[in-house]
């Protein structure tokens, strides 16, 4: 087995790991809290589970276009992913978990069917950004995760897998912010001794460091920083909406 695949397996077992932690923690609320905010502005917690089972099924198109070359597309257009969210949000929980796990096993099923000599297929998510099919579940693993620290249901970034928080780590640094124009030069440094140059290219990077978890938890927007220290106390720069 090449190491693209062996990737894409784990990645593929984690995220049926992490939906079973999501189902468990939706499992203990009640139609009330779910009409409740999250920690996402404008949006309840039924907004964020409607979200992740239709981004289960958008992923499950890009497996389906990786697999036959047939271009089939995330959503059918924006507005369409918009009024699905919001047409979805306000059910009740158990729609919302028959919903998350008949979408999971859908998700599972498309991955499943994806050979190893279509790994390196690209395909366009989102907002244009092309991505190998054997990267897919690692997208879906982020999904994952951190919209169940959005539920605001007491999982935070600090219950995050160590694996992925590595992993995520590295792709915010390396790939998504790397030359950003609107991120400062940065060096962010682990407490283990891992550090990454990203943002802009020009100036002298501002040196963050923390925990991998605290690291992701702000690159993410999903704190402000806590745990977090800078060369000299300087503030933390603003980050762009992730």
């Amino acid at each position: 087995m090449t190491d693209t695949a062996q990737e894409f397996a784990y990645d593929a077992a984690a995220v049926h790991a992490a939906t079973d932690r999501l189902l468990v923690s939706v499992a203990k609320l009640d139609d009330e809290a779910v009409g409740e905010p999250s920690l996402l502005p404008g949006w309840s917690r039924g907004h964020v589970l409607a979200h992740l089972a239709r981004n289960a099924d958008a992923l499950a198109n890009l497996f389906a276009w990786a697999r036959t070359g047939i271009r089939t597309p995330m959503y059918p257009t924006p507005a369409a992913r918009d009024a699905d969210i919001e047409r979805d949000a306000d059910r009740p929980l158990a729609a919302h978990l028959e919903d998350l796990r008949s979408s999971a096993e859908r998700w599972e099923t498309a991955c499943s069917a994806l050979g190893p000599e279509r790994l390196a297929y690209e395909v366009e998510m989102r907002n244009g950004v092309v991505e190998r099919a054997g990267r897919l579940p690692f997208r879906r693993l982020a999904e994952v995760e951190l919209h169940h620290v959005d539920l605001g249901v007491g999982y935070t970034v600090e219950h995050l897998a160590t694996e992925y928080v590595d992993a995520e780590l590295a792709f915010l640094a390396e790939q998504r912010l790397k030359g950003h124009p609107d991120v400062a030069a940065l060096e962010l440094r682990t407490n283990d001794g891992r550090s990454w140059r990203t943002g802009r290219a020009d100036g002298a990077p501002l040196t963050v460091s923390g925990s991998p978890s605290a690291l992701v938890g702000w690159l993410t927007g999903r704190s402000k920083g806590a745990g977090l220290t800078t060369a000299d106390g300087a503030a933390l720069p603003a980050l762009p909406d992730r």
